[in-house]
């Protein structure tokens, strides 16, 4: 019997789906979606649930960091300096360019389902 924990997260319908464990990012967005990461933690002041700094990009059809691609958004302004900085350390908690790491298993349900 399968017993475990599971969470409904909502993304994107154009969302790719995720990539096998170690495989490249695809933008997928699912790790993000479910948890934040560190950094993630701070930007969205929570640490279940959906990261508030994931952006979907239209161009592209996929999710990003924006603590990675848009770090001022997510900063108070007496912050803003700290930008450049913080897509530094953005890029390493999440392991940018390293592969996939979230081993969830996921099951795509279709609207209307």
């Amino acid at each position: 019997e399968d017993v475990g924990v599971y969470q409904t997260i909502q993304l994107h319908p154009a969302a790719p789906d995720k990539p096998p464990a170690n495989q490249p990012c695809n933008g997928c967005g699912v790790c993000c979606a479910s948890e934040p990461c560190p950094l993630g933690v701070m930007a969205s002041r929570r640490f279940h649930g959906a990261c508030s700094a994931l952006v979907w990009m239209e161009n592209g059809g996929v999710y990003r960091c924006g603590l990675i691609e848009q770090p001022s958004m997510h900063l108070p302004r007496w912050l803003l300096w700290a930008a450049p900085m913080l897509a530094r350390l953005a890029r390493r908690y999440i392991s940018a360019g390293t592969g996939c790491d979230f081993s969830a298993s996921v099951e795509r349900r279709r609207p209307g389902v």
